[in-house]
Order: C-alpha cells, then structure tokens, then sequence
C-alpha cells in the first residue's frame, strides 16, 4: 500500500509539474536578444540559399492551412505531400465548389504569417512553452497526413528541432528560439507571395491558389494576391508590435 501511494504522487507531481509548464508563464528574454533573433530571421528570408532551405518550414505551414481549413468545412482530406523544391500539394474531396472550395484554397497564402501572429500573441503574453508545444502538436498532427517519404522527412526533422529546444536547453535558448520563429514566420509571409505573383507574370504558375480562386468566384486572381500580400503585410505589423521589447518606444 505504501509503494503505491508513493507512486501514484509521483505521477501527479510529474503531470502537474508538466502542466504548470504549459499553462505558466516565463520571464521575457533581453531586449537586445530579441532584436537580434529578428534580424538573424530577416535575413533568413533575404538571403537566398538560407531561404531555400528554410522556406520548408513555410510549405509546411502553408500545406498545413490547407489541410485544416479542409476539415474545418467538411471536406474529406486525402493527404498532403511536400516536395524538395519546397512545393506543396494538399489533396481534398468535396464538392467543387462553394465556400468550403474557396476557403480551402485561400488558407495557403494567409496561413503562415497569421501563425506567425498567434506564435506573437502567445509570446507577448509569456507563453513560450506552451507556443513550443503547440507547435509541436501542430506538426504532429500534420504527420499523420503526410504521404510521401521527404514530406515525412520535412516534417519530422522540424519536429525534432523544436522538441530538442523545449525540451534540453534552458530558458534563454527556448526563449531566442521562440522569437526567431516567431519572427521567421511574421517576416516570411511576404516574400512567397512575391514569388507568386513573379511567376504568374511569366505565366508559370496556371493552377496556383490565386488562379483557383479566381476560377471559383470570378474575382481576378491579382486581387487574391493583393489579398495575401495585405494579410502578410497586416500580420508583420502587428506581431512586430507584439514582440516588441516594451523598453523601446513602440514597444
């Protein structure tokens, strides 16, 4: 009887002390640490060859919006596959057509930086473990509609990264890693919408989410990319408040 007793606190020191975890809230990191970690994802996003590799972790969260909004308006979802060139494709069933359509197929674009912005909030309100984890969930989720090998092999090693940080390091590193993705996703939106619109120039693009969208409302497909653009744009200037340090003047 005494042995059990003494296991059956341990289990809920533990569950509670991993609960305390997510649901508390952790000290800020330094000023100067989070002015760094956005300028490393600025040029993240500006330089190339980083941007290549890195514009993986954007596909998945764009294949990603996909797929949820699929759910979310009852379509029945096949699978998605990522690619090395870091394209995408989500399939889903359901009518042709209609609302669940156009919503599904406008979540690609929005879905980053809109993450981004939530990635913000939750870390202006002190939640860096629990954004850790609920990305963790998110790719996890993910995971399991995945259905070609270097899309496993995408999602599982962004995974690995994020569990290895919340999980091994101390606050400070969890807290800089936090903010760099934070700010990664805040400063990423816009440049896939860039490329979008380039290569819908040179007309290279015919079945992109803009030109499925026009075909499914009749609204010009410019006018979704104009769409997108502002989104990412809307989602940059608020989270960059958000994140902030409050010692600065528009923090």
């Amino acid at each position: 009887m005494g042995a059990q007793s003494v296991m059956s606190t341990g289990f809920d020191t533990n569950e509670a002390g991993l609960w305390d975890r997510l649901s508390g809230t952790q000290p800020a990191p330094p000023s100067w640490l989070v002015i760094v970690v956005g300028l490393v994802a600025l040029g993240a996003v500006l330089h190339g060859g980083t941007w290549r590799v890195l514009r993986n972790v954007v596909t998945i969260a764009h294949e990603g919006g996909h797929a949820l909004v699929a759910l979310v308006t009852g379509r029945k979802l096949d699978g998605i596959k990522l690619h090395s060139d870091t394209s995408g494709v989500t399939v889903s069933r359901g009518k042709p057509h209609g609302p669940g359509m156009v919503f599904t197929a406008l979540a690609g674009y929005v879905t980053p930086p809109l993450l981004g912005l939530l990635f913000a909030a939750l870390l202006a309100g002190g939640r860096i473990t629990l954004m850790l984890w609920v990305s963790l969930a998110l790719l996890a989720a993910m995971l399991v509609m995945i259905r070609n090998a270097y899309g496993v092999l995408s999602v599982v090693a962004t995974g690995a990264v994020v569990f290895l940080v919340s999980w091994l390091t101390g606050p400070e590193v969890q807290a800089g890693f936090a903010y760099l993705a934070a700010w990664f996703l805040l400063l990423a939106g816009t440049r896939p919408v860039i490329e979008l619109q380039r290569m819908r120039a040179r007309r290279m693009a015919p079945s992109s989410d803009a030109d499925q969208l026009a075909y499914l409302t009749h609204v010009p497909g410019l006018t979704w990319v104009a769409l997108f653009f502002l989104v990412a744009l809307g989602s940059l200037g608020l989270g960059a408040l958000l994140l902030s340090p409050a010692d600065l003047p528009f923090g």
